[in-house]
């Protein structure tokens, strides 16, 4: 009798590439929450023309997640199957020329607006107080200290599920809060801001003042994923959440934070699912004490259970 066949693992199927491709990546230690298995493969490719055409060539049946710094990212414990794509070095450069700068979509927030301050260029401040990248802050919209991505962007350059390449003004991606209408198979890699001449030192000073604002208001030196929730129409979720009660609310080492209701803290030894389910519970508290629904703002990604 013939022994059955041995199933041909998902690299053997991949195209080459320039870049790197790994198997079985644990992203527990990049995520900002500490948790989360692994992936199946994970793909950094080299350049924007490495992923377009692993895109171009790839199995259609083989799924594709892209993950930025993994600051607003929950990566449930089962691990991600199919590939996850990161954007490593060859989409960091930020380029500035006059008031126009020019991004990869890999760019730290943080990154782009030093950039902009050595340089003289304001309405980008904003950026230092968004702990992820380009293109993860095109995807939702990012925004923080009364500004938002649609504010400053002029236009992005994306590539599609199938590597085509599409560069679109803002007003073609329909950003609202939170909220982007460009397909979901699209991976951002470039993006062009406009700001407007500023001095230096004054740019230098509000950045100093957001950073001061997060430190005293959000637990950004605990294993977080930044806001789990969007703020609903006409209501403040960390305000909805307080009123329910769920300030300091526990699962394990899963906890609501004191300094900020509207942040998960793993205290310690948090699984994904522990995370995930305090935070549904803090949903159903929110919609029985106030009627609204909180939408989760946290991504969350990956098959739960054991590992992959």
């Amino acid at each position: 009798m013939m022994a059955a066949p041995v199933s041909e693992r998902l690299i053997e199927r991949l195209p080459r590439v320039r870049g790197r491709l790994s198997e079985q990546v644990p992203l527990a230690p990049i995520t900002w929450f500490r948790v989360g298995g692994a992936a199946e493969i994970m793909f950094r490719p080299a350049d924007i023309d490495d992923l377009a055409g692993f895109l171009a060539a790839k199995p259609v049946d083989v799924p594709v997640t892209v993950i930025g710094v993994a600051s607003n990212l929950l990566v449930r414990d089962g691990g991600v199957a199919g590939v996850v794509i990161r954007l490593g070095r060859g989409f960091v450069d930020v380029k500035i020329d006059g008031s126009i700068v020019e991004t990869g979509a890999g760019a730290l927030d943080l990154n782009v607006a030093l950039a902009c301050r050595d340089a003289g260029v304001a309405s980008l401040e904003f950026l230092s107080g968004i702990p992820g990248t380009v293109g993860g802050g095109l995807r939702m919209n990012a925004g923080a200290y009364g500004s938002e991505m649609k504010d400053v962007l002029r236009e992005a350059t994306a590539l599609d599920g199938r590597g085509a390449r599409h560069v679109v003004s803002t007003s073609a991606l329909g950003l609202s809060y939170r909220h982007c209408d460009a397909p979901e198979d699209w991976i951002f890699v470039q993006a062009r801001f406009a700001g407007k001449p500023g001095d230096p030192a004054e740019i230098g000073r509000r950045m100093v003042e957001i950073q001061a604002a997060r430190e005293a208001a959000q637990p950004i030196r605990a294993r977080t994923g930044g806001s789990t929730f969007a703020n609903p129409p006409g209501h403040k979720a960390w305000e909805l959440i307080d009123r329910a009660g769920c300030r300091g609310l526990k699962r394990g080492s899963a906890m609501v934070s004191e300094k900020h209701a509207n942040f998960l803290i793993n205290t310690g030894t948090a699984t994904a699912a522990d995370l995930e389910t305090l935070g549904e519970d803090v949903r159903r508290r929110v919609r029985e004490t106030s009627g609204v629904a909180l939408e989760w703002e946290i991504r969350r990604i990956g098959r739960s259970g054991g590992a992959a």
